[in-house]
């Protein structure tokens, strides 16, 4: 009986895994990622020309969907706006899992840093800028605890602030591409 039922089980894994497997590999090439699966190539959206945006009005917006082109990969992803600039945030990075779930922020650290943000259907063209100086991080770090942490408590900030000094967390600028 216990054979029968362990494969059963197996048979399952099995199944679920093949399933698994078969959604992220189809999801590659959609436009944008899916709600648990990377995409491919942001290109639906009207491309911003123009200047610099005010970028508060990300505020209202829990998250984005990100484009790196090396290699070319879109996610959704928390964002955040702080002194009139715009972040993104990549948690668990000096962990197991956070090494191969997040391999494109070690991908735009490596000089990878070329992306596309689709914000409310508009497409941005930006280069990442990993962030490690304290001020900044502050800045962030309230505007974060704020928007996802339940609330901007000095425990939140600081605990957030000591996250991104200690590497668990890296902090990205999504900074105008140079014309």
């Amino acid at each position: 009986m216990i054979k029968i039922i362990s494969q059963i089980v197996g048979l399952l894994v099995l199944l679920l895994a093949a399933t698994l497997i078969t959604l992220k590999l189809k999801n590659q090439g959609a436009d944008g990622p899916s709600v648990l699966f990377p995409g491919g190539k942001l290109v639906s959206g009207e491309l911003y020309r123009g200047t610099e945006p005010d970028w508060s009005f990300t505020d209202d917006v829990f998250t984005i969907e990100l484009q790196t082109n090396d290699p070319m990969s879109s996610r959704r992803i928390f964002v955040m706006e702080s002194q009139g600039k715009v972040y993104v945030p990549s948690g668990y990075m000096r962990s197991f899992l956070g090494k191969l779930w997040k391999d494109w922020a070690f991908e735009v650290e490596e000089g990878g840093n070329l992306a596309v943000a689709r914000i409310n259907g508009v497409r941005y063209e930006r280069v990442l800028v990993r962030v490690m100086d304290p001020s900044v991080v502050q800045g962030v770090a309230k505007k974060l605890a704020q928007k996802y942490a339940g609330g901007e408590t000095p425990e939140a900030v600081a605990q957030i602030a000591k996250s991104v000094a200690d590497g668990d967390t890296w902090v990205f600028e999504m900074a105008p591409r140079s014309s």
